[in-house]
């Protein structure tokens, strides 16, 4: 049976083909990046993407003590936002690009209610990424 919109807030809704966002996963996510620490490493993050920094990279950019920050990294990772991958004797930290686009759809993608001159906008906005 094919659902019709509008969907209740509370229903998980597909985002691509292989992601769901819902309002708890949405919230998580929401409440990792309300930190003002956890947010600028994000931000961060995003503009070291796709090759990631190291740990004490990020530590030194912050200027956290090596435990402060590995707290508020693991807020970010809880969330799904942040991922991180062995390369020799160093952790990489990268952002979930599939992650942020989830938060980001699920946050936007009604906005219009079929109106897409509503969103344009935003849309010049992202273009420039």
């Amino acid at each position: 049976m094919h659902r019709h919109f509008p969907m209740s807030v509370d229903e998980p809704r597909p985002i691509g083909q292989f992601r769901w966002m819902d309002n708890e996963a949405a919230l998580v996510a929401l409440a990792a990046l309300a930190h003002p620490t956890r947010l600028n490493t994000f931000q961060i993050l995003v503009r070291h993407e796709p090759d990631g920094m190291t740990t004490g990279q990020l530590v030194d950019a912050t200027g956290l003590s090596q435990s402060t920050f590995s707290t508020h990294l693991a807020v970010l990772a809880k969330a799904g936002l942040v991922q991180s991958e062995k390369r020799g004797r160093n952790l990489v930290q990268r952002v979930d690009m599939d992650a942020l686009r989830a938060l980001m759809v699920f946050l936007v993608k009604d906005c219009c209610q079929g109106r897409a001159e509503l969103c344009e906008p935003l849309l010049a906005d992202l273009a420039c990424c």
